[in-house]
């Protein structure tokens, strides 16, 4: 039988972005880990047609290690690692959700299907959009050097694969909310508090759904909680995955 301490960590990062988002945070983890590109991503083939998360969790379900997991998803990668999670029960030790959404509001879909209308309309402003949102000038710490690191893989991106996969970040989590209960691995809901979009609001409806959840508000953080603040979210990880009282099978 693995050993809890060498259960090794899966990390699924946002849309439009890759693996390389978690790189700081792989250097502090305690645990092994592997960052994987989602589908449409990174080194992955673009989308070439619309897609779900069930779809795109079967796919990176295929590319994790075998046996159990600790499964970590931020922004895009939180819903596909719930999917993941009701999917594979037998596997998932721990589930931590990282500025994640959930349950959107009506005023809050209609918010995101914007963006996703402006992103069809204008690639690379809707891009110039989200970095100001992220690491915005007038905040109190200066993620200038984060901002301009971000930026090209952005811009990397293909519109229409991007599009595909954005559109199952605007919709996923209401087609999720009602089977969240059904998700039995110890989790972690955690986010920024000044995240417009992933707000602290919605991680508590994460707690509301699934049975021994603790949320974890930052303060003064955005989105961006694997690169502006990788110890902060680790330290609280490590708290999670190295309980081997919980983590049983």
């Amino acid at each position: 039988m693995r050993d809890d301490n060498d259960v090794p960590v899966v990390l699924l990062h946002g849309v439009g972005l890759d693996r390389n988002v978690w790189q700081r945070v792989e250097r502090l983890l305690r645990s092994p880990s592997v960052a994987l590109d989602l589908p449409g991503h990174g080194t992955r083939p673009p989308l070439q047609e619309p897609t779900s998360v069930t779809e795109m969790a079967a796919d990176v379900a295929t590319r994790m290690p075998s046996g159990p997991v600790h499964i970590v998803g931020f922004s895009l990668g939180s819903l596909i690692a719930q999917q993941i999670a009701l999917d594979h029960l037998e596997r998932v030790r721990t589930l931590t959700c990282v500025s994640s959404v959930c349950a959107r509001t009506e005023d809050e879909s209609v918010a995101v299907a914007t963006r996703l209308q402006n992103a069809r309309r204008d690639l690379p402003a809707s891009m110039e959009t989200a970095l100001q949102r992220w690491f915005p000038d007038d905040d109190v710490a200066d993620w200038q050097a984060q901002r301009e690191e971000t930026r090209p893989v952005l811009m990397a991106n293909d519109p229409s694969s991007y599009a595909h996969a954005y559109a199952v970040f605007a919709t996923a989590d209401r087609e999720l909310a009602d089977r969240l209960p059904e998700i039995t691995a110890p989790t972690l809901a955690m986010t920024g508090e000044s995240d417009p979009g992933s707000t602290p609001e919605m991680s508590h409806r994460i707690a509301a759904r699934i049975p021994d959840t603790k949320v974890v508000i930052v303060p003064g953080a955005r989105h961006m909680l694997p690169v502006t603040h990788p110890e902060v979210l680790v330290g609280h990880l490590d708290h999670l995955l190295h309980q081997p009282e919980r983590n049983q099978p």
